[in-house]
């Protein structure tokens, strides 16, 4: 692994996979929402915000003339 920054208390490596590791002071490893916010603050990645689920969909009733 490839050291890329230091960050404040975290450790930013890339990996051959090109793909990016974080370690805290304690050089234990960051996951998830913790890591992908380091890495986006860093520069190295960029953070899309997801997509509400749509509302439940509404049932419309059609009337049928007779």
């Amino acid at each position: 692994m490839e050291l890329v920054k230091k960050v404040g208390e975290s450790t930013i490596y890339k990996k051959k996979s090109g793909r990016f590791g974080v370690q805290n002071k304690k050089n234990k490893w960051i996951n998830g929402d913790e890591k992908a916010k380091i890495l986006s603050e860093a520069g190295l990645i960029k953070v899309s915000v997801k997509a509400k689920a749509p509302a439940a969909a509404e049932v419309t009733e059609e009337s049928t003339d007779a």
